[in-house]
């Protein structure tokens, strides 16, 4: 192990994580990114296969950094729904996603997420792992309808949707839609939209100067009281103090 290497153990540690040396191993793991991250969603090491899956050339380049900075928003924000979920001591295994890449594209990957604890057992972070699927492999999300449904969440979010619209763009029942929108997501598709569109409101509110009624009503939020309250409960915080706190 190299000095640089050894320095990225020491920022793990650092957060209290126990980091083994055997994590060593992971570097010879071919077109199979592995990484963790500290609560806040900081990259605290990753492997080289994550390394080259961005176009980077050193770990340095990405340590203390976040999926804000590599992906684009709409998929570093549903990254970061699912750290939060794992950061309260779920574990999320062998789910079906799109994952970011050094080109700018995505592509569909298996991917599992643990929590990363201290030695004294205490959540202080995520661990995750990813690989490609195979293409024309069978269940590929171009043969499953829910990838239908989160291309057009993407694209919609500050649309009215319906649970009836997005089962119809997927050729499912509701009922059948639902059902298979929470066995893969640990959500109802409502509550996943509105998490979205509570993370994707942040950009605006850090980066511009258009009133809390007029980012309410770009997201898909009734106003500027229901805006504030779907993002109280998915933030803990109000869009107004957010954004004081990111203008200060």
């Amino acid at each position: 192990m190299n000095s640089t290497d050894a320095s990225l153990l020491t920022t793990l540690r650092r957060i209290g994580a126990v980091a083994p040396e055997v994590i060593e191993l992971f570097d010879y793991l071919e077109d199979t990114p592995l990484w963790m991250k500290d609560e806040a969603g900081h990259y605290q090491w990753i492997n080289v296969s994550f390394l080259l899956n961005f176009g980077l050339n050193h770990r340095a380049e990405i340590i203390g950094r976040t999926d804000y900075d590599l992906c684009g928003e709409v998929l570093a924000n549903q990254y970061r729904i699912d750290d939060e979920r794992v950061l309260k001591g779920a574990r999320i295994l062998s789910r079906v996603e799109l994952v970011g890449r050094f080109d700018h594209t995505a592509r569909w990957c298996v991917t599992s997420k643990v929590p990363l604890r201290d030695a004294n057992g205490r959540i202080v972070g995520t661990a995750g792992v990813t690989r490609p699927l195979r293409p024309n492999a069978a269940g590929t999300p171009s043969d499953s309808p829910l990838s239908t449904a989160i291309r057009f969440i993407s694209q919609h979010y500050g649309e009215h949707l319906t649970n009836k619209n997005l089962a119809r763009a997927c050729g499912l029942s509701v009922r059948a839609f639902e059902r298979q929108f929470r066995a893969a997501y640990h959500s109802s598709p409502h509550d996943y939209v509105r998490q979205l569109r509570v993370r994707m409101s942040c950009s605006p509110l850090v980066f511009s100067r258009k009133s809390l009624a007029e980012i309410a009503s770009e997201f898909g939020f009734a106003d500027q009281s229901h805006f504030t309250k779907e993002f109280r409960r998915v933030m803990d915080d109000t869009p107004r103090a957010y954004r004081a706190r990111f203008q200060s």
